[in-house]
């Protein structure tokens, strides 16, 4: 699993028949110890509801298409859930 931050929405009107029905959006996961790290973004099938701006976990390889809820769906990356807050403490690192 990784922490990302929603970015945008994509929207195809031509898709592989078994994405149909999916919401797609474009995520940016997170570095959470370290804000500077660029990380390229993402597509990810959403199955929860999350929308732009919001911090969501995603997680991908078979996972992803398990959450997407078929496990021949062509995805790499699936939000499961909407993150409320996060708490780091720094001490233990």
């Amino acid at each position: 699993m990784q922490v990302a931050k929603v970015i945008g929405n994509i929207w195809a009107t031509r898709k592989e028949e078994k994405l149909s029905g999916l919401k797609l959006l474009l995520v940016k996961p997170l570095d959470v110890l370290d804000e500077a790290v660029d990380k390229s973004p993402v597509v990810a099938a959403d199955t929860i509801g999350a929308g732009v701006g919001e911090t969501v976990i995603i997680v991908g390889g078979s996972s992803a298409r398990n959450a997407a809820g078929d496990a021949s769906i062509p995805v790499d990356a699936t939000v499961v859930g909407i993150v409320d807050d996060l708490e780091i403490d720094r001490s233990v690192l």
